[in-house]
């Protein structure tokens, strides 16, 4: 878990409340773990039932948008299948950047998939 300093704190005071809630949930999933888009927003509805849990859209979009990366870890996101999905955007390299990423954590990556049962992380 990662713990904000006051210089996240202060890029997260300029995104919508949506933004700041799901990067904080974010800033829990640990190195060697993932989630996926629709797990965010799930457990961001199960706090606080104003949100969907199933905006997982939306998730993608702050996602992309991220102040704080790569310490409020975006890269730790993955599609629901287990696909990596995207990063940063679609830049040229990013999904082969966020690879090497989760490799460094110890997470495995094969044929760009990660094995969920393995490697999700579970909200408390």
């Amino acid at each position: 878990m990662y713990k904000l300093t006051q210089a996240d704190e202060e890029k997260l005071a300029k995104l919508s409340t949506y933004q700041q809630a799901i990067l904080r949930i974010l800033a829990e999933v640990p190195k060697g773990k993932v989630t996926t888009y629709g797990d965010l927003a799930k457990e961001l509805s199960r706090r606080d039932k104003r949100f969907s849990p199933y905006a997982s859209r939306a998730v993608g979009t702050t996602m992309k948008n991220n102040p704080c990366a790569p310490q409020v870890p975006c890269h730790r996101v993955i599609k629901s299948d287990g696909n990596i999905g995207n990063f940063r955007g679609g830049a040229e390299g990013a999904v082969e950047e966020k690879i090497k990423m989760l490799l460094d954590e110890g997470v495995e990556v094969v044929d760009g998939k990660i094995d969920l049962k393995k490697f999700r992380h579970l909200f408390k």
